[in-house]
């Protein structure tokens, strides 16, 4: 028997399809490829599982503020370096990669805008900027936006987003943010001005312990974590198993700590009819 050695076809292989990697992100939930611009266009909430990725302070303005009407305060204001705090790297070197990296002078955006019409001041804090920790100059723009709000007879709405609390780079001077933001809340009150405060992922430490918790309205974004030291600092300390959920927003308004949770999308409206209610 002769065996005759069959001619295979060359198939040419098939060409790579090339994935633009600044088109697309991975949901950090899901694991599902994303289209950043359907991302975008869905409020940084993926589609698909529907995951909060964080957002800037520029969109955070932009998803609230009646277009084109938001004019920054303040804006070239820097962190400077009074401890000389040298780490791993110094201070200065983190604060110039930040600017590099984010294109902010610093953590928080402040300014004053209309959202559906109605004139308001605004602070934004951006987790992108050393976790939107508080220094100096984030616990000045804050005091400022506030005696402006005073001056200028206008609500004050503070988007928080600072999971890094009290910045450690500048000691007992980022501390004392605390006591100073607190002080023009207090003044705020006695004035008659409206502060809503929204609380985003992560709210903690010095922000969330100071003027993220003395809202005269609390708004929180669905599972936000919220709270003041971390969990797992918290089960080390007590020797304790905490309760399902504990630190997210779903948890703190079961037991009362904020007013409400806000989906992303429906936080334009919702204060505007706030905003309506006290200029009835």
């Amino acid at each position: 028997m002769i065996f005759k050695r069959k001619k295979y076809i060359e198939i040419p292989p098939k060409e790579k399809v090339e994935i633009k990697k600044e088109l697309w992100i991975k949901c950090e939930n899901c694991g599902k490829l994303i289209y950043i611009k359907k991302l975008q266009e869905n409020y940084k909430i993926c589609p698909e599982c529907n995951f909060y990725f964080r957002m800037t302070a520029r969109e955070r303005i932009d998803s609230i503020v009646d277009e084109g009407t938001f004019v920054e305060k303040w804006e070239n204001m820097e962190s400077l370096d009074p401890l000389n705090f040298v780490g791993i790297k110094s201070y200065k070197e983190k604060l110039k990669e930040e600017i590099q990296k984010t294109g902010m002078k610093e953590a928080i955006v402040v300014g004053i805008g209309k959202i559906g019409g109605f004139s308001v001041a605004l602070s934004v804090l951006d987790s992108h900027f050393i976790m939107g920790s508080m220094g100096s100059v984030v616990g000045e723009k804050f005091t400022r936006i506030g005696e402006y709000a005073i001056e200028q007879k206008l609500p004050l709405i503070s988007i928080s987003a600072g999971g890094g609390g009290a910045r450690m780079y500048e000691g007992v001077i980022s501390l004392m943010q605390m006591a100073k933001t607190a002080a023009v809340i207090g003044k705020m009150k006695k004035a008659g001005i409206l502060y809503i405060s929204i609380l985003t992922d992560p709210t903690m430490g010095g922000v969330a312990a100071s003027f993220a918790f003395l809202g005269d309205i609390i708004i929180a974004e669905p599972k936000a974590l919220i709270g003041f030291a971390g969990p797992r600092v918290i089960e080390q300390t007590i020797k304790q198993k905490l309760p399902p959920g504990f630190q997210t927003s779903e948890f703190l308004y079961e037991h009362g700590l904020i007013d409400m949770i806000v989906e992303r999308k429906d936080l334009k409206e919702t204060l505007i009819k706030i905003l309506k209610i006290f200029h009835a």
